[in-house]
């Protein structure tokens, strides 16, 4: 019998235009970008009630690209415009800050990836006209977001 999919029916997260849309690793947090006032913001929700999170640093800057969410939900990275430049940054729900990722001059970030356990973060760079992705540690910057049960080592050597 093939296997066939099948939307899952969002409970309450209205009906206004959304963009980019983003699932927690754990399917439980949804953030999505949207369109209010002529301003895109972004929009953090539970997915299965439609109640919206509060993003305490992202009031007043707007969004450019689409947010990434760590495992639990922890983190949420996205690009955000600042003065004529984008900034990659991480919101950590848990204890309220901000980190802010600095970048050398003239490497500015199109687009993002962030690692489900926090730990790392890929960004897409331009820089002088051409496109590179770059890999960064968040080690010691954010503490892990890990799913249930995860064993903090691995279970024999990496494989090449």
């Amino acid at each position: 019998m093939p296997f066939r999919r099948q939307p899952v029916l969002p409970g309450g997260l209205g009906v206004e235009s959304r963009e980019q849309p983003a699932l927690s690793g754990d399917g439980r947090l949804l953030a999505s970008l949207v369109d209010r006032g002529g301003r895109t913001t972004v929009l953090l929700q539970e997915r299965r009630s439609g109640r919206e999170l509060p993003l305490r640093h992202l009031r007043n800057r707007q969004p450019h690209s689409a947010p990434a969410l760590s495992w639990n939900g922890r983190y949420l990275a996205l690009l955000v415009q600042q003065g004529g430049r984008r900034q990659a940054v991480i919101e950590d729900r848990a204890t309220g800050q901000q980190h802010p990722l600095w970048l050398p001059a003239g490497q500015e970030p199109q687009s993002l990836s962030l690692a489900p356990d926090g730990q790392s973060i890929a960004l897409e760079l331009i820089q002088g006209g051409s496109r590179r992705i770059q890999v960064f540690s968040l080690t010691g910057l954010l503490e892990p977001d890990r799913a249930p049960g995860l064993r903090e080592s691995g279970g024999g050597p990496e494989q090449p």
